[in-house]
């Protein structure tokens, strides 16, 4: 996957209108801290125009980056145009807010999975070092009954050892209560494991 150019194109707020785009969107949901916004860079090929921050809670608005990109066709010798909105969702989750703002994020995102009409993916992020909070459980249920097939990101993947992997993804998939078939992919941020294969599902959606 080659990016051509990535940019922050609109910030929606708890009372803004969603955008009307004019190409395929995907989503990106998980709790604050996840890693939402180094993954978002990794993939745009970008060091910091998704803003990352030790402070959880940093996204509070639903951010459109759109992306223009050539992905390979065919035989791999010749390149297609691919233009996508990754759509980085609020982050849940986070303690030091009150309960009527957490509420109006999840309206937020509500709002977002069921209004989207260019919404073709929803990624939900968790640490591969943990079992899934009751959040994330809450959360992976939200986007099934939304009538979404949500693909697990499996975050932080160069804090385990290799041995540990398979292991923990047997305890997010458990946790979650995966559906027979449900993607989950690990992903590391620091050495880009997974990117390609994140990458190419979204063109296969798309």
């Amino acid at each position: 996957m080659k990016i051509r150019s990535a940019s922050l194109e609109t910030v929606c707020g708890i009372t803004s209108p969603l955008p009307e785009t004019d190409c395929p969107e995907v989503a990106f949901a998980g709790r604050s801290n996840v890693g939402k916004s180094s993954l978002i860079n990794a993939l745009m090929n970008r060091k910091n125009l998704a803003r990352t921050s030790s402070q959880p809670g940093k996204t509070r608005t639903v951010n459109f980056y759109h992306v223009d990109a050539l992905t390979p066709a065919g035989d791999e010798t010749q390149e297609k145009p691919l233009q996508v909105y990754l759509v980085d969702l609020p982050g849940y989750g986070y303690a030091q807010v009150s309960l009527e703002v957490k509420a109006a994020w999840g309206r937020m995102i509500e709002r977002y999975l069921q209004k989207s009409e260019n919404l073709r993916m929803v990624f939900l992020l968790v640490d591969i070092r943990h079992a899934p909070s009751e959040n994330d459980r809450v959360m992976y249920r939200w986007i099934l009954d939304a009538g979404w097939k949500p693909v697990v990101l499996a975050t932080k993947l160069d804090k385990l050892k290799r041995s540990q992997v398979q292991k923990q993804l047997r305890v997010i998939r458990e946790g979650l209560e995966m559906e027979k078939g449900g993607v989950i992919i690990p992903f590391s941020a620091e050495t880009k494991d997974g990117r390609e294969r994140i990458w190419e599902m979204i063109t296969q959606v798309i």
